[in-house]
């Protein structure tokens, strides 16, 4: 019985040592493999691997997926014309794929990700520093935003690279003015839109007036060629009119001076309360006195047609 317990524990023994010098190795991590405390390798490739057991040996694992450094909040620097903005940025890295950069990664943080996370954000944040200050606002916010990038790109690679951090992209995802700079910028904003719609309106006035003072000159030609024609026309029916009362009246000039006493008399008894008071023997009554002189129809018949 001694002898069957003896073994049972003898290999049990013998299982957990062999279970101490085994380890797997999954694909989203590396192993930094230990040595009385030395490092004696990184093994990167995933599956099964075997070690010596502690205290001989350990094993420590780091991430080797690509991570996120994201800004909380946005951070204030200042461009190369003294004004403050607003800067929300992010980076990817990841501990660097090559035996030398994890080695280094791990001898500068320990393993510890949030250490490594904290001195990123001060390379980020110095990068961004040294590389906006050099550039105005719009270049940073529109005319130059891509080269100001690589720029802070290419320092923030240099600086992780130092520490066995691999860079894999850094962008600005926000840039902004400050709230007092904001109200500057929108009243300049609004005074300039106010410039051009008065220097619009302005324009559209001079051309009113201009279309205006057109189009009366135009009528007042208009109105000139029609009166001109409309009196020209008179004139010719006048003068035709005439021609045909002179050629009328010339074949007879008794009856001409006839009618037109007939219209004198009918334009002076017009109405039935008038009063004349005139000489009898003026020529005025003169077809009163002879109706029939000069071969004239009588006044009277003359009156009834």
């Amino acid at each position: 019985m001694n002898r069957i317990a003896s073994s049972l524990i003898a290999v049990f023994v013998v299982l957990l040592l062999l279970s101490s010098m085994v380890f797997v190795v999954d694909q989203r991590k590396y192993a930094i493999v230990f040595a009385l405390g030395q490092i004696k390798e990184v093994i990167r490739e995933p599956g099964l691997h075997f070690k010596l057991p502690p205290p001989f040996q350990n094993v420590l694992y780091l991430d080797n997926r690509i991570l996120t450094i994201e800004s909380a909040d946005a951070e204030r620097f200042i461009t190369a014309e003294k004004m403050n903005i607003l800067v929300d940025s992010f980076v990817k890295w990841r501990i660097g794929r090559n035996e030398g950069q994890a080695k280094l990664y791990y001898v500068t943080f320990g393993g510890d990700e949030t250490r490594a996370r904290d001195r990123m954000s001060v390379i980020v944040k110095a990068a961004l520093n040294e590389e906006i200050t050099k550039h105005t606002v719009s270049e940073v916010i529109s005319g130059k935003r891509g080269k100001v990038m690589e720029a802070i790109r290419t320092k923030v690679v240099q600086e992780a690279a130092q520490i066995g951090v691999e860079i894999i992209d850094v962008r600005l995802k926000r840039v902004e003015y400050v709230e007092q700079i904001n109200n500057s910028v929108y009243d300049r904003m609004k005074a300039e839109r106010l410039r051009v719609a008065n220097e619009l309106r302005s324009t559209g006035s001079a051309e009113s007036e201009k279309i205006r003072a057109d189009a009366d000159r135009q009528r007042a030609v208009i109105l000139a060629e029609a009166y001109r024609e409309a009196e020209t026309m008179r004139g010719e029916g006048d003068a035709k009119a005439s021609a045909i009362y002179a050629e009328a009246f010339g074949r007879n000039p008794e009856f001409y001076k006839f009618y037109r006493s007939l219209e004198a008399y009918r334009a002076t008894f017009k109405n039935h309360g008038d009063v004349m008071v005139m000489d009898s023997s003026s020529d005025y009554f003169k077809y009163f006195k002879s109706p029939g002189a000069g071969g004239a129809p009588s006044a009277p018949a003359a009156a009834k047609k």
